[in-house]
């Protein structure tokens, strides 16, 4: 079953599915080899009563069909810091209800694992993934709310398409544990 609908928002079982798949949309118009992007997660009717200039910046004013979560994109993550550094001086306001990441990366089949050479530091290791022939290009977009929940949109640049994108709570932990991590205090 496809992403989205024939008009083009994406169908999803819960909230923070819908937000994932909207932030991969909203990513994908802005085209690959795009900086990681950060975005706070807020509850749109919380928005609309306590924020309404906000709201209404964002044409959620009057859209009584909008998204239970608002995604709304953060200051661009500084150039040459490390990913995992940056999200370990996040702290978010009580007003956040989650946060979503969106991140290219490319990664290797299962396959390959077995003739990565040994002792590769991690620019050695970046620079030979980046020439094996079985490489691929991913788009990563995870999401978590306070209370734990997860979820992820994996999007292949061969296969860039809505209908293509994988879904799930599972497919990145490592970045959902990181983004969890910005919630405990």
């Amino acid at each position: 079953m496809p992403n989205v609908s024939p008009s083009g928002p994406p169908m999803a079982a819960s909230p923070l599915t819908r937000a994932v798949l909207e932030i991969d949309e909203y990513a994908s118009g802005l085209g690959w080899d795009q900086p990681a992007r950060l975005f706070a997660l807020v509850d749109t009717a919380h928005l609309r009563s306590h924020e309404p200039g906000l709201a209404a910046q964002l044409g959620l004013d009057a859209d009584e069909a909008a998204a239970p979560l608002t995604p709304i994109e953060q200051d661009e993550i500084p150039a040459g810091t490390p990913l995992d550094e940056f999200l370990a001086t996040i702290a978010w306001p009580d007003a956040v209800a989650g946060c979503a990441l969106t991140v290219e990366r490319q990664m290797l089949p299962p396959s390959a694992e077995s003739s990565v050479p040994a002792g590769l530091d991690d620019k050695a290791l970046t620079k030979w993934v980046s020439s094996h022939p079985d490489r691929q290009e991913v788009r990563m977009t995870v999401g978590v709310l306070r209370d734990g929940t997860r979820e992820s949109a994996l999007r292949l640049r061969e296969k860039d398409s809505p209908k293509e994108v994988l879904t799930g709570s599972a497919l990145v932990p490592g970045l959902a544990e990181a983004l969890a991590a910005t919630f405990e205090a």
